[in-house]
């Protein structure tokens, strides 16, 4: 047995195009599922959107999910403090 061998070491294969793409179509049904239910964060819907995690959960890597949920977040708070800094400029003028 050597240092860096393993029994059956798995290795996770690249997605291709066609998976990028389903678990885009899939985070976006469930994201817009969200925003008609007022909800922000991903996972905080109750039995709401349940259709729509669960092919988001089937169809995009966990690291994903990760990084799009926290991303969704980030983009709302952008959003209000670019409208903020806005609103602010207007008024300096």
């Amino acid at each position: 047995m050597g240092w860096f061998s393993s029994p059956k070491a798995e290795q996770a294969s690249a997605a291709t195009r066609n998976d990028r793409q389903r678990c885009w179509e899939s985070r976006d049904l469930y994201f817009d599922c969200l925003d008609r239910a007022g909800v922000l964060k991903a996972g905080e819907e109750g039995n709401v959107c349940t259709k729509e995690k669960r092919a988001y959960e089937t169809n995009c890597a966990k690291s994903w999910i990760d990084y799009f949920n926290k991303r969704r977040i980030l983009a709302v708070q952008q959003k209000d403090m670019l409208a903020q800094a806005q609103s602010q400029a207007r008024g300096v003028k």
